[in-house]
């Protein structure tokens, strides 16, 4: 009898429908996710995944977002209660993997959600807010799991998670009560600052409550509670100084937890002063609080109880299971792997270390811990910079520097202000005052009529909103008056007027400081670019500013410089050539020849709404308003608008993940850059000016040509980085200055390429092109392999590149092809002129057997000589051989006479009497050589100045400064070594 082949495995709508009755799906929402899925498979399940994922991967990722699309898009009509946190964990997912895959899995079936939930549908999913919420609380519990080891002597927070069973009583109850906390007061509810005060504070109630005895330090020369007084130890100064947190806003924190407390379990405040126990010994008691019977042995385990099940089902915070944060297998971790769940590959936060590649180091900083403690022998502590101390020192920054300048324009800046034409004073003011209300509303979500949502303003409670307003208000009158006492001195402007009457200007400079109170803090909501939809202005708009803040604000943090550099470089590839942008409305003058396609597709932005619809559009009363422009009448000289053409607005998000770089643009180049060295001298007025405004320093020009010319600078710098860093990766170095070469004449002869489209998208094709003319052996899939390890990689770049079409009838269309496609159709007939020039100019592997194209044993200078070196540098695309700058700490201790005979240095012989070609020559043949090769290796990884001082014999008191980027620099590519 033959054998019985096994029973087929279930399909897959089978197993899925497993999954919907395990979860206890009503059968209206499995009915829709059902459909969702039999609609969605074929793109989803049907075509191979980017990464690599297994099937059974893929499948799980598919699962879970259809099912949270069904419930969340028709199932919270239905009054489904099904929670993300839920489909999760039947999915077996982490939510570092569902957030991480999402919008790729979205972008490949954006057509069918938006037919079956209409063009609102991302709006409504709210998964963006729901990942920063995670990353917020994720963040948050890290700080609390430190910090909470640091002051109690608890080990089992650091046992392998598995579930909340393995973490102590009191640790839980103090996360417990910070999310009672969070659910009822608002402030916590938005923003990482405010997180980490609450959870201070929580500590603070914790060192008061819990029995002495579980404290990791005494209270007698303790490095935890520094701050001492007559009475004792003073804990709310000594724990602000060591979190980095406002004495003044964790009072009123503390103040808002007792009343929380007290109404939560129905106790009753003491004053800690009144409170005799072992736990207040030789413990400053003015302003401390306790309470009986909060943590006693008779009462605790049923507060704890209470608290867990305390879940506040009105909020967004619902769909995640907020006690998991202290599980670690639940929460993203840039150096954790799972053990247990599945990993689908390295989580995003890995990428954000290296968010730049013009950097190699993001938040792989270094900074002092003080003050020195006899715990550490008196030395300096070295702690990693995390999202918390970034956004703690960047905090105490704005309140220490900014918050106390005074609320109004200091006498300097009123008197620029009113030597103008007439006296502009009231104008600034009153502008400042309407603008920062559209941005940080201050009447109720009910007052407006509208509700709260996870990316608007009408999640802003009162005070947190007036206090964020006035910060950015400080922080606008202070770059104002840097920039007008800068533009004074300009020997081109001759008065200020133009500028400080320019109302696209003031919105710029004040959308840019909201911008950073908001990063600052590190907020959910109001994500970028929500401030500039607030302010009715464009991503092009915000570019002219960002380096003249940046410039202009000598005291500005190195992580909000980093922001805005991020900022830019995501305004620079993508956002400002979204459909909507003002840049088009600038072309239009600059290149005319451009007009007809921006007519075409509908590119240009529409006007500026004026302060009155502004007003209008927020139900701001506000009396006095100064005189405004109506949009009904003709456009004014800084609308950059043109009534010929259609107009549309831009309202699509971006997040960003990436740093701008501030170099010097490559040489050699066509009119762009050189036409950019002459704007330079322009005043800032010239950039804001309406484009057909004529220069008003002189010359022919008009005011879209110096602003075009300055942006084209910057995209042609952005691009250069990028592309020798894609060189480099896939080792054709050699091409670097051909690729950029085609892309600088696209740029110039060929923009509109450029057009609802991103810069990588054009780099990717011109690498391929000049691959192709060059005969090399490199295929599309190579390039996006390498590509994929890009920092500022989407999938989105090569997945989702815009093509506009026409349909029978005229009417104007789009879709979205892959990138292969991309390059067939669109971009071999536009650049095939600049890629058959290089046939021409001797480019193919034969050319290169040419013994006069180069001198023998010289190096060829590097194309982009005016570009920042990454360090250290490979210089070889065949071998591992990197170089790195000498730096001169390191040059004068190699030249001092006991040493120098050892060391050969760039400029001087190896041998005596030998010239420098010989000594080239002599490297050469030294990396050449395929002799026998010694079996030992050196790790050049991590050399610092004081092991080679220490090499060197150098005494302890040297003087040799050090250079902390450097003991992080990474290479730009890591490779195994040559054997």
């Amino acid at each position: 009898m033959a054998a019985q082949p096994p029973p087929a495995p279930p399909a897959v709508e089978a197993r899925f429908a497993d999954l919907c009755k395990e979860l206890g799906v009503g059968e209206g929402v499995a009915g829709e996710a059902a459909a969702l899925l039999d609609e969605a498979k074929g793109a989803l399940l049907g075509t191979p995944s980017v990464g690599g994922r297994l099937a059974k991967d893929a499948e799980r990722l598919c699962f879970a977002f259809v099912l949270y699309c069904a419930v969340k898009l028709k199932g919270r009509k239905e009054g489904s209660r099904i929670r993300l946190c839920e489909i999760l964990k039947g999915c077996k997912l982490k939510y570092d993997d569902f957030f991480k895959e999402m919008q790729q899995i979205s972008l490949k079936i954006e057509k069918i959600l938006e037919s079956r939930y209409g063009r609102d549908w991302e709006g409504h999913l709210e998964l963006k807010q729901l990942e920063s919420l995670v990353n917020l609380l994720a963040d948050a519990s890290r700080f609390y799991r430190k910090a909470y080891n640091e002051l109690f002597s608890s080990s089992t927070t650091d046992q392998e998670p598995g579930s909340a069973t393995n973490t102590p009583d009191y640790f839980l109850f103090g996360w417990n009560l910070f999310l009672m906390l969070r659910s009822r007061s608002q402030e916590l509810f938005k923003d990482l600052v405010s997180c980490i005060h609450g959870l201070v504070a929580v500590l603070a109630i914790l060192l008061i409550h819990v029995p002495a005895k579980f404290r990791s330090f005494t209270i007698e020369g303790s490095s935890h509670l520094i701050k001492q007084s007559e009475k004792g130890a003073d804990i709310i100064a000594s724990l602000c100084h060591n979190y980095h947190t406002s004495e003044e806003r964790l009072k009123e924190m503390m103040d808002k937890s007792h009343r929380a407390i007290e109404d939560f379990f129905g106790v009753k405040a003491l004053s800690a002063s009144k409170c005799k126990t072992e736990n207040l010994d030789k413990i400053d008691t003015d302003g401390l609080m306790c309470f009986n019977g909060l943590i006693d042995e008779e009462s605790f385990q049923l507060n704890l109880e209470k608290l867990e099940k305390l879940c506040d089902s009105n909020s967004w915070e619902w769909e995640l299971d907020l006690k998991l944060f202290l599980c670690n297998d639940y929460i993203p971790s840039a150096e954790k792997s799972s053990g247990g769940s599945t990993n689908l590959g390295c989580s995003k936060r890995a990428f954000e270390t290296l968010a730049s590649p013009t950097k190699t180091i993001k938040n792989m900083l270094t900074v002092p811990c003080s003050p020195p403690s006899p715990v550490n022998g008196g030395s300096v502590k070295i702690v990693q910079m995390t999202p918390v101390t970034s956004a703690m020192t960047t905090a105490k920054w704005l309140r220490e520097v900014i918050s106390s300048l005074p609320d109004k324009p200091s006498s300097k800046l009123q008197q620029l202000l009113s030597s103008c034409d007439r006296d502009l004073t009231n104008d600034v003011t009153k502008r400042v005052s309407i603008v920062l209300e559209a941005i940080f509303p201050t009447k109720s979500a009910a007052d407006r009529g509208g509700s709260i949502g996870l990316n608007c303003a009408n999640a802003f409670d009162v005070p947190w909103a007036e206090a964020r307003k006035m910060e950015a208000s400080k922080l606008y009158y202070r770059v104002l008056e840097a920039i007008c006492r800068a533009e004074s001195q300009n020997s081109s402007v001759n008065n200020l007027t133009p500028l400080l009457s320019n109302e696209r200007f003031h919105r710029c400079l004040i959308a840019c400081s909201a911008e950073l109170v908001l990063a600052t803090h590190k907020t959910v909501i109001m994500m970028f670019p929500a401030v500039l939809e607030s302010t009715g202005l464009t991503a092009f708009d915000l570019s002219k500013i960002i380096e003249n803040f940046v410039r202009h604000e000598e005291t500005l943090p190195r992580e909000l410089k980093r922001h805005l550099n991020s900022l830019e470089e995501q305004l620079l590839e993508s956002m400002a050539w979204e459909k909507g942008s003002s840049l088009y409305n600038s072309l239009i003058v600059a290149r005319p020849s451009l007009a007809s396609e921006i007519n075409r597709l509908g590119l240009l932005a529409e006007p500026m709404p004026s302060l009155d619809e502004l007003v209008e559009r927020q139900n701001v009363l506000v009396e006095g308003l100064p005189a405004t422009p109506s949009k009904k009448r003709a456009a004014a000289p800084d609308d950059n608008t043109d009534p010929r053409s259609p107009k549309r607005l831009c309202n699509e998000s971006r997040n960003t993940v990436v740093e701008r770089n501030l170099q010097t643009p490559p040489p050699k180049q066509s009119h762009i850059v050189s036409a950019n060295l002459k704007a330079k001298c322009h005043p800032l007025q010239s950039t804001f000016a309406s484009p057909t405004v004529s220069n008003p320093v002189g010359g022919n020009d008009k005011c879209a040509d110096i602003t075009v010319q300055i942006f084209f600078s910057k995209i042609l710098k952005l691009a250069a980085i990028r592309i020798r860093n894609l060189c480099e990766r896939i080792q054709y170095v050699e091409q670097t200055e051909r690729v950029y070469n085609v892309f600088k004449q696209i740029l110039d002869q060929q923009a509109a390429l450029f057009f609802n489209r991103h810069i990588d998208q054009i780099i990717l094709c011109c690498l391929y092109g000049v691959a192709k003319v060059c005969q090399l052996e490199l295929s599309f899939r190579e390039i996006l392999n390498n590509y994929k390890s890009e920092p500022q990689c989407k999938p989105e770049v090569f997945l989702s590149i815009y093509v506009g079409t026409r349909n029978r009838n005229g009417i104007l269309g789009s879709h979205h092809v892959d990138i292969i496609t991309f390059y067939n159709e669109v971009f071999v007939p536009a650049a095939k002129p600049f890629l058959v020039s290089l046939i021409a100019s001797g480019t193919r592997p034969e050319d290169k057997k040419n013994p006069n194209s180069q001198i023998s044993g010289s190096p060829k200078p590097s194309p982009f000589p005016n570009l920042p070196d990454m360090s250290p540098k490979k210089v070889s695309s065949s071998h591992n051989v990197y170089v790195s700058p000498l730096r001169q700490t390191k040059k004068d201790l190699l030249l001092s006479p006991s040493s120098r005979s050892f060391y050969a240095c760039i400029g001087e012989g190896t041998h005596a009497y030998q010239s420098p070609s010989k000594d080239l020559a002599a490297i050469n043949s030294r990396l050449n050589y395929n002799g026998r090769r010694i079996n030992t290796r050196i790790n050049f990884d991590m050399v610092s100045d004081s092991v080679l001082a220490g090499s060197l014999g150098q005494t302890n008191g040297g003087s040799t400064s050090l250079d902390p980027a450097a003991a992080f620099s990474l290479p730009s590519k890591k490779r195994k070594p040559d054997t």
